[in-house]
């Protein structure tokens, strides 16, 4: 990742009201990039965004990427070098409930986007933001590749492996004379973690909740495997991409993991265990009784192509992305500013760029 490239870029960030937009919005803000945000309102109460007072540095559009024509008309004027799309239905347990609304949000949503991008005259990277749930699970204890079959058991991450073909499809259908202008790219990472994210029936949130009141937190699938790594990791895979993709968009669109290191993938339960003793609890969980929708028991992604071909690689180990989400969270509910606590890691983890760069 070069920091210095993105100083003036154009960034045209959708979903930049969530948890990962709104440290993207703030991390793009402290490179120097012109960012457009385009979302629906902050999805939780508190809000990081809100908090953050992340619009603050930024153009600020509420839209549903649902509605082409808004969505389109936002885009156009402002002529993006670079396209993150983060905007999206993310929750298993929401899709469940409401499958219609996240395939209309997750599938049209893209196509919305990618539609109104084929009208754009310029030079554009566009990242297509999905997750490590979009390959067809097999119960592997390996990391899939992104060779490895997409499919999806549950609605949300069945329609973020539809997003990916309906991205591969635009870019093989509509851009094909354009392929040294406009690049697209899907990307995935793993179950990401980091302060201010307050997103409903998560297992950070939900624990930091269960732990401030002195309690246990209840666990759906304590002996679940997911690839964790923090928030930053994460982004800085989205942002090394969006620099390559932008430098030789035919080479680069294509899939990329973005996860942690394999022995960062840890069971439901021993994160728990670990996030727990920055609170110096001796239970930190028990089994919820309930009977609960459908959940892979094991997932984890194989990253060595990004590490090959864009020099990525996550920097945090997963016990320091917990120090780092623990310490974010005691400190804000102690007083300290959401903003100066997000803009402090951030700093940080590019220091520690440029040191291992």
């Amino acid at each position: 990742m070069k920091l210095e490239f993105w100083r003036g870029k154009k960034v045209f960030l959708t979903g930049h009201t969530g948890f990962k937009g709104s440290w993207l919005s703030l991390w793009l803000a402290r490179l120097g990039a012109q960012v457009h945000g385009y979302a629906l309102p902050p999805p939780t109460q508190p809000s990081l965004f809100s908090l953050t007072a992340a619009d603050r540095q930024m153009r600020s559009t509420i839209g549903d990427i649902r509605q082409p024509d808004q969505l389109a008309s936002e885009l156009i004027a402002f002529q993006p070098d670079i396209v993150l799309h983060l905007a999206a239905q993310s929750l298993v347990l929401q899709s469940y409930e409401d499958p219609l609304a996240t395939y209309a949000s997750n599938v049209m949503g893209t196509a919305n986007l990618l539609n109104a991008v084929r009208q754009l005259t310029g030079r554009c990277a566009v990242v297509n933001v999905t997750t490590d749930k979009v390959y067809a699970n097999r119960g592997w204890v390996w990391g899939y590749r992104e060779t490895d079959r997409l499919g999806g058991r549950d609605p949300y991450s069945n329609s973020k492996a539809c997003a990916e073909l309906v991205a591969s499809a635009f870019y093989e259908s509509f851009f094909a004379d354009a392929k040294s202008r406009i690049g697209v790219a899907n990307a995935r990472a793993g179950n990401v973690i980091g302060g201010g994210d307050w997103t409903p029936r998560q297992l950070i949130p939900e624990a930091i909740a269960s732990f401030t009141q002195g309690r246990p937190v209840a666990l759906r699938h304590p002996d679940a495997v997911r690839p964790w790594q923090h928030v930053l990791d994460c982004l800085s895979g989205y942002l090394t991409l969006a620099e390559a993709l932008y430098a030789d968009p035919e080479r680069f669109s294509e899939g990329w993991n973005f996860g942690p290191a394999e022995a960062d993938a840890l069971s439901v339960a021993r994160i728990v265990d670990l996030l727990a003793r920055h609170w110096s609890l001796q239970r930190a969980w028990v089994s919820d009784p309930v009977k609960h929708a459908h959940e892979e028991p094991q997932l984890r992604l194989d990253s060595q192509k990004a590490a090959r071909e864009l020099n990525w690689m996550g920097r945090l180990k997963i016990e320091t992305a917990l120090e780092w989400t623990a310490t974010w969270f005691l400190r804000y509910a102690s007083g300290a500013s959401a903003r100066v606590l997000c803009e402090e890691q951030i700093d940080r983890y590019m220091q520690s760029q440029q040191i291992a760069g």
